[in-house]
């Protein structure tokens, strides 16, 4: 479902309103996860296609929003690795989709080249609704080499009626060829108070509001993710503590993946505090003692390490106990 006015975050409608008034056939929004980049590309999507946009964009009322609402608009083409699709909604290819149904594959972790090929197959066709044509392209950074090269031509000769945004959390990744021949747009930081006040507004106590967005650095919709996600600010502050202790139980039902982002973020504080910087990810008084700098560097490559093959964990349980391990080791590490 498209975000209700009232929900919707006062920076992305900002972003909406001014990037509105400037023309373009393809943008390129970017900046650091947790910032908006879906929200802010749909918005422009619904506003360019809506039948009665106003200068802060779409309607929300024809039946053109109405189609985007309920994931059927015959002029919207939504470019995403499928599992991030099945999460939001949006339907998959019947060839895509029987494919799964049948177990022939699992869902796609990044954007498959048979969808940008039907992407640049429907920017060739005639709008149907008279409002022209728009492909959403999110996270662009999941396009593969092959991909990218797929969507290049159209950006390059666009059809006179589509339009494209591309919404990034790691626009360096890009072809410089894509980047050159889009619009460019970094994300808004906004003001601690401005997501503090939203984040009390999707229901989220003031308190927890804090430590979730500390949790998050500072990204207001991956503090939002982990508010809903059923963690409580009090264990994420325990973290640090747990992990001296060598206590797996503290990351029991974390998937290695995330359980390798919160050892990245408190081995980010701990390097900071060990040249005399404030911590980022945790609050000050919940971090342990120190470690030598030489250990922490260590332990900061291995975890890039792992985190190169976090998805595909040959046994998730084994490899939690061995992320616990090797950060008891290094909390307790003399050189």
């Amino acid at each position: 479902m498209s975000v209700p006015a009232a929900a919707m975050a006062p920076w992305i409608a900002s972003q909406r309103t001014s990037l509105l008034t400037q023309r373009g056939h393809a943008w390129l929004l970017q900046g650091p996860s947790g910032m908006g980049q879906y929200a802010l590309g749909l918005e422009l999507v619904r506003a360019w296609l809506c039948e009665a946009p106003g200068a802060n964009g779409a309607c929300g009322q024809c039946g053109s929003c109405h189609a985007i609402d309920v994931r059927t608009h015959a002029d919207l083409c939504v470019l995403m690795p499928e599992v991030q699709m099945m999460a939001l909604g949006w339907p998959l290819s019947e060839k895509a989709q029987a494919d799964i149904d049948d177990k022939k594959r699992k869902p796609s972790r990044e954007i498959r080249v048979e969808a940008m090929r039907d992407a640049v197959e429907f920017s060739q066709r005639t709008s149907a609704r008279g409002r022209g044509k728009a492909v959403l392209v999110y996270p662009a950074e999941q396009m593969n080499h092959i991909t990218a090269n797929a969507l290049l031509k159209t950006l390059e000769e666009p059809p006179g009626d589509v339009r494209f945004v591309l919404s990034s959390e790691a626009a360096h990744q890009l072809l410089p060829t894509i980047r050159s021949r889009c619009l460019g747009h970094t994300m808004a930081w906004p003001a601690e108070a401005d997501m503090l006040a939203w984040l009390q507004a999707q229901g989220v106590a003031r308190d927890a509001a804090t430590s979730f967005l500390r949790a998050a650095g500072g990204r207001p919709e991956d503090a939002l993710a982990l508010a809903q996600s059923g963690r409580s600010p009090q264990a994420w502050g325990a973290l640090p503590q747990a992990m001296a202790r060598g206590d797996v139980t503290a990351l029991g039902d974390w998937a290695p993946a995330q359980a390798i982002d919160a050892l990245q973020k408190l081995c980010h504080d701990l390097l900071a505090a060990s040249v005399g910087s404030a911590p980022r990810y945790f609050a000050q008084a919940d971090l342990p003692k120190v470690p030598p700098l030489g250990a922490l560097t260590r332990w900061s490559r291995a975890l890039a390490k792992e985190a190169r093959t976090a998805d595909h964990p040959f046994n998730a349980g084994l490899m939690l106990e061995a992320l616990v391990a090797q950060a008891r080791n290094t909390l307790h590490s003399k050189h």
